[in-house]
Order: C-alpha cells, then sequence, then structure tokens
C-alpha cells in the first residue's frame, strides 16, 4: 500500500525535533511494509527575505527534497503568513502550494491513500486533492484544531467542520480530543482513537553524565515549548512552596519560547535563581538523556491532546505529573503509574511534588509501572499496527464500492 502523507510538522536539519511523532509513525510505517512519502511545505520566502530574518533564510535553505532515516521527504513552497493571519483560508493556500507538485508525484508514486496531520492546513488541502484524485483521506487530530482553532473565527470553525465532514476516517490521539472532534462531525462513527507511541530504541541507556553535575540534587524535569499551556507558572509556585521541605532540588526547563523572559522574571521573584536551569531547546536524543536523570517529570498543561513527552518520561521508568481531564488521562492511573492534579491548582501541584519528592519508594513503585503500561502498548509500532488496519479497511471498501464520497 501506497501511502502519501501531509504534514507541515515534520523534522528537518534545521529544527529536528519539529513534528518528531509525525515521522516516528512513519518509520513504523514503512517497518511493517508500507510505502510511505511524505510533503512537508514549508512557507514560500520572497527573495531577499532569507537575507534579513534567520527563521526566513532557514525556510529558503531547506532542500526541495531530503531522505531521513529512509523516508523521502519533499518540501515544497506555500504561502503562509504571520501569526495565523487569514487561517480559515490556509487551507486554500496549502493545496495550491502542492498540488501541481502532487501532480508530479502521483507519476512515479501512484498513492492509494493520503494521511494528513492536522485539519488545518494540511487537513484542508488533503479533501481537496481527494475531489482530484478521488483517493480516501484520513486526518489525524493533535489538538489545537478542536481546542483553539474553532474558537478563533466562525470562518476557521466552518473550515474545520468541512475538513472533518469530507474526510472519510479521522485519527484522534485521546479519548479526549475525540469527544470534542465529534461536535464537529455529522458522522461520529468516523472518529477514532489511536494514542501516539515512543521508540523504545531511542530511549537513554546507561549512565549520564549528566547525573554527575547535578548529584546529590533532586532533579525535576520539564520538556515543553515555553507558552502558557504549559503551566511553568504553576510550576514554579508550586517549587516555591515546597523549598523548605526539598531544599536540594533543580527544575530543568527543556524548551524555548515567547514566555522565557518572564518566566526568567518571575524565578528571579520567586527567589528560585539557584534552583532553576533553562537548558533550552534540545534535540531529541539530548532530550532523552535529561528525561534518564530526572526523579519526577512535570508538565501540568492544559488543553493537552496528549503529550508524548510524558510517555518518554514514563518509559524511562519516571514518575510523571500531570492534569486531570487531559489527554494523558486515558493512560495514566491517578497514584498507580502517574499522578494527576488540578488544573492551574497551586497546592494540589506542590503537593503531589513534595510527596514524590521525598519518598523514593513511591517514586520508583510509580515509575516502574508508568514504564510497564507504555512499553505494553503504547510503542509506535502498536500504533503502526492499528493505522495499517484502518488504512487498509478504507481502501478496501473503496475498491469494493468502486467509489468514495467525495
Amino acid at each position: 500500500m501506497k501511502v502519501l502523507v501531509l504534514s507541515h510538522m515534520y523534522p528537518n536539519e534545521f529544527n529536528p525535533s519539529y513534528g518528531l511523532f509525525v515521522h516516528q509513525q512513519v518509520t513504523a510505517l514503512q517497518r511493517l511494509g508500507l510505502e510511505c512519502r511524505v510533503v512537508a511545505p514549508v512557507p514560500w520566502t520572497a527573495l531577499g527575505l532569507g537575507r534579513l530574518n534567520e527563521k526566513w533564510n532557514k525556510y529558503a535553505s531547506t532542500p526541495e527534497r531530503e531522505n531521513l532515516e529512509g523516508v523521502t521527504v519533499y518540501h515544497p513552497r506555500v504561502i503562509t503568513f504571520p501569526r495565523n493571519f487569514w487561517l480559515s483560508s490556509s487551507g486554500w493556500f496549502y493545496y495550491y502550494g502542492i498540488k501541481s507538485f502532487v501532480a508530479q508525484l502521483t507519476r512515479e508514486f501512484p498513492f492509494d491513500l493520503i494521511h494528513a496531520h492536522v485539519a488545518l492546513p494540511d487537513g484542508y488541502g488533503a479533501v481537496l486533492l481527494k475531489r482530484q484524485y478521488a483517493k480516501p483521506v484520513v486526518v489525524t487530530i493533535h489538538g489545537l484544531d478542536v481546542t483553539q482553532t474553532v474558537k478563533r473565527s466562525i470562518f476557521c470553525r466552518r473550515a474545520v467542520q468541512t475538513t472533518l465532514n469530507r474526510s472519510d476516517k479521522i485519527i484522534a490521539v485521546s479519548t479526549m480530543l475525540a469527544e470534542l472532534t465529534a461536535k464537529y462531525v455529522k458522522e461520529e462513527q468516523k472518529v477514532t482513537v489511536v494514542h501516539n507511541g515512543i521508540s523504545p530504541e531511542l530511549l537513554y541507556k546507561g549512565e549520564s553524565p549528566l547525573r554527575e553535575r547535578f548529584k546529590n540534587k533532586k532533579v525535576i524535569l520539564t520538556v515543553a515549548a515555553l507558552i502558557k499551556l504549559k503551566g511553568y507558572d504553576y510550576t514554579l509556585r508550586a517549587l516555591r512552596e515546597i523549598k523548605e521541605n526539598v531544599p536540594e532540588f533543580v527544575f530543568i526547563i527543556v524548551g524555548d519560547g515567547p514566555e522565557k523572559r518572564e518566566l526568567q522574571r518571575l524565578v528571579s521573584e520567586l527567589g528560585l535563581d539557584h534552583n532553576v536551569v533553562f537548558a533550552g531547546r534540545q534535540p531529541h536524543h539530548r532530550t532523552m538523556e535529561y528525561m534518564s536523570i530526572c526523579d519526577v517529570f512535570v508538565m501540568p498543561s492544559w488543553k493537552e491532546g496528549f503529550g508524548v513527552v510524558y510517555l518518554e518520561a514514563m518509559a524511562h521508568g519516571k514518575p510523571v505529573i500531570a492534569c486531570k481531564g487531559q489527554g494523558i488521562q486515558d493512560l495514566i492511573v491517578n497514584g498507580v503509574n502517574g499522578i494527576l492534579v488540578e488544573p492551574k491548582d497551586v497546592g494540589s501541584l506542590a503537593e503531589a511534588l513534595k510527596n514524590l519528592l521525598l519518598n523514593s519508594e513511591l517514586r520508583q513503585q510509580i515509575g516502574w509501572r508508568a514504564r510497564e503500561t507504555v512499553l505494553n502498548g503504547y510503542t509506535w509500532e502498536d500504533n503502526a499496527r492499528k493505522m495499517t488496519e484502518i488504512y487498509k479497511g478504507i481502501v478496501s471498501r473503496k475498491r469494493s464500492n468502486g467509489r468514495i464520497k467525495l
């Protein structure tokens, strides 16, 4: 079976961690014998703009085709706008940016199915291609489409609804997202939950030199973009509350983003300058190394569709702290293989951190059960097997009926 994957989120040499979960799924699918080609558009760069701005220079320098760990990836250029301006129309710009390229590609790669990641812009572009090639479309919802995009404007909501209703199958990466997605779909049975996974071979093995750097300290870790939704300010305030009870700790923040300056100011205000390390954005293998040395992984985010970083920490045998009511609740049983706290609640977060940091046996028990949970059902191989069956069912129905619903 030949699968055309559309995802503007995909690793490249300038940002090797961007959309890494999509790449890991594709490589797992290929290991099962499927043929995949990835179309990962990058923003079109006006002549001369690349010399004025580092980010745009990276876009301009992105090769049109590359091979990433055995996956052929194409980077056609599409018109995009800053700050998601005209987001409701982004699917049209996406389609017109890739349609001539896909027309050429189909001559050498006559795909059986299109799998798009996120509704806008990739999914909308996919359902427009569906009208042209009469190929079934699968759309994976990772979160923002149904937690934020649909609330931006009536036009964004209509664009998301159009994508969902014209697709043949909708994959939600958690039950929470499936329930939200179903509100915008006429045929709820099209929505199926298939959880994201981890790659066990990418976990850090052995003793890391980082442990020596932070010896005699309890290590708390968060890996996420520095944005409000990730709950960094709540974590910092909770750490201030427990500082007297757990004096020897370090909070390592792996990631970068617009809230960095404000978080640095808050760290100083709370007197945590000697307890917090801003490690910045790290390549995936380095992030796995940080996970291997932490004692507790915490990310009290809300509107979290799933969160692969939780799985990666759990697979390293670490207890994780997450918020109730989020996607990760599909696999975390509170107090058994992880800890769930109330969203935006400093008190319950502080209590959870204190209990774990002061009780090594509890950390080990929860961490061991967390690892067992992930490695027995939440790997990319598990995900790829489920996706393959979904693909086969859709293509088989198309062949039996002789046509698809456009």
